[in-house]
């Protein structure tokens, strides 16, 4: 399973990079569109989104009883529905400031290796109890991995729509 898992870390991250690179460094920091972030907010969102895995996996955690990836269609089910708007949790809201792309990507960078640090070394299998997210029960590491890369994916497509939106004017 983790060989699999790092795998998609690295596909889902190697996608996110390409898009955030089409953008110019003045271009992170336009608004697109009235109520829109920026590309830069974006990624800063995903950037507050993704962080702390190492942190809540060697947190308080259990056996589960269950199978690991029982929540997973219910998580791609809902963030890759493209057509749904979702309110980001107010501790996820990206500040409204002018974002520097090299901050962000060397961010990116250092969550992506934290997160296939994560599926290297930790029984993915088990329940983390430290946190959860709204709506949902307790996420196994597995379905914490999942939830990262399925919001990040999500993130990205908004990213292409922000970049053709961008380039359009």
């Amino acid at each position: 399973m983790n060989s699999d898992v790092q795998k998609d870390i690295v596909e889902t991250f190697k996608k996110l990079n390409e898009v955030f690179s089409k953008f110019s460094e003045n271009e992170i920091n336009q608004i697109p569109f009235q109520r829109s972030w920026t590309s830069g907010q974006v990624v800063q969102h995903i950037i507050l989104a993704c962080s702390g895995f190492p942190q809540l996996f060697s947190g308080n955690t259990e056996k589960t009883t269950r199978k690991p990836d029982e929540k997973i269609k219910d998580i791609e089910g809902l963030f890759l529905n493209f057509s749904i708007k979702m309110d980001s949790p107010i501790f996820l809201i990206p500040a409204k400031k002018e974002y520097s792309k090299n901050e962000l990507s060397l961010e990116l960078l250092k969550i992506e290796s934290e997160l296939l640090d994560c599926a290297e070394k930790y029984d993915l299998t088990l329940t983390c109890l430290d946190f959860e997210v709204p709506g949902f029960e307790k996420f196994t590491m597995y379905e914490w991995i999942d939830f990262a890369l399925v919001h990040t994916q999500r993130h990205t497509h908004q990213l292409n729509t922000i970049f053709q939106y961008i380039t359009k004017l």
